[in-house]
């Protein structure tokens, strides 16, 4: 019993019907559209789940059968945005880790901004050793020079940055 709780818990990527990433939402959920035929799955999971009169494929992939329209948003700079943008990694050593900061370019006691232009990520260890200097003060470099993420973009929270090898199709840049 406790494997069948566990694989309606898999994550499931929701499309929209033009095939644009909506969100991901639990199989239980996925198979409750599916069967009252709200969505249609486009790619098999892990298997099938048991009902007392049925079984159902349990999906990885569904798309919606009717659009659903979301106004356009402006992004917030938000801890969750900046580890997004900078792909979960310190824009200074590059090591990709859950354990980020937020690090002002140019400090604000020194007249820093809160802005996309000047927030980055950054690892503790880069993120003391910066203090508040600037980073040439510092001799230390960006990986790549911040600013403010484009369009509107469907992010993926951190515990499933890996994401299944079938969901790559609809997800183009991750």
């Amino acid at each position: 019993m406790e494997e069948t709780s566990e694989m309606i818990n898999i994550p499931v990527l929701v499309l929209n019907q033009s095939y644009e990433p909506l969100t991901i939402c639990r199989a239980r959920r996925a198979i409750v559209l599916m069967y009252q035929g709200k969505a249609e799955m486009l790619e098999n999971g892990v298997g099938f789940v048991h009902s007392a009169t049925d079984t159902f494929p349990l999906p990885s992939v569904i798309r919606l059968g009717y659009m659903i329209r979301r106004p356009y948003r402006q992004r917030k700079l938000t801890r969750f945005e900046v580890f997004h943008r900078d792909r979960y990694r310190c824009q200074y050593c590059g090591k990709e880790t859950r354990q980020l900061t937020l690090d002002h370019v140019l400090p604000r006691f020194r007249g820093g901004q809160h802005t996309w232009e000047n927030v980055v990520s950054a690892c503790m260890p880069c993120n003391r050793r910066k203090a508040g200097r600037t980073p040439k003060e510092a001799r230390m470099t960006l990986n790549r020079t911040p600013n403010n993420p484009k369009g509107m973009a469907f992010l993926i929270p951190y515990h499933y940055r890996e994401i299944r090898h079938e969901w790559q199709k609809y997800l183009p840049g991750y």
